[in-house]
């Protein structure tokens, strides 16, 4: 993302009640961000789902969510990535350069497959990633 898109995102996420300005820093605003990610993020940023290609796993076929799925048999969810290395479902990401971020941020990766799982799982699979991403909300900072 260039500095002006994010700078553009921290203030849709200000505004929204997502985030807030404390001094020069903008921080997330758990408790609100918490409650959007468990109950609106599925209607407002629903997965465009596609054919088979490669790419990098996200949601169930994910970790953390991915040992307590292990046993699913039809192809997985994916962000179509050139560099991924698992053939699959195509699944969106939330922006189109969630890919090369999560290749380099483990943590990022986990945060965006739960959110994923939230927007296009089954029932089990999304009460599961609600719990797991507000345990991780949780214990930010």
């Amino acid at each position: 993302m260039s500095s002006s898109e994010v700078h553009a995102a921290a203030q849709r996420a200000l505004a929204a009640g997502l985030a807030i300005k404390l001094d020069a820093d903008v921080r997330p605003h758990i408790r609100n961000l918490s409650e959007f990610l468990e109950h609106g993020i599925q209607y407002v940023f629903v997965p465009e789902r596609g054919a088979l290609q490669r790419g990098m796993v996200t949601a169930y076929a994910a970790s953390p969510l991915n040992s307590e799925f292990s046993g699913i048999s039809e192809a997985p969810p994916v962000w179509p990535d050139p560099e991924g290395t698992v053939r699959g479902e195509a699944f969106s990401p939330l922006y189109k350069s969630a890919p090369a971020a999560a290749r380099n941020d483990s943590k990022l990766y986990e945060l965006l497959a739960l959110v994923d799982a939230i927007r296009g799982g089954r029932a089990r699979e999304r009460e599961m990633a609600k719990r797991m991403l507000k345990e991780a909300l949780e214990s930010y900072g």
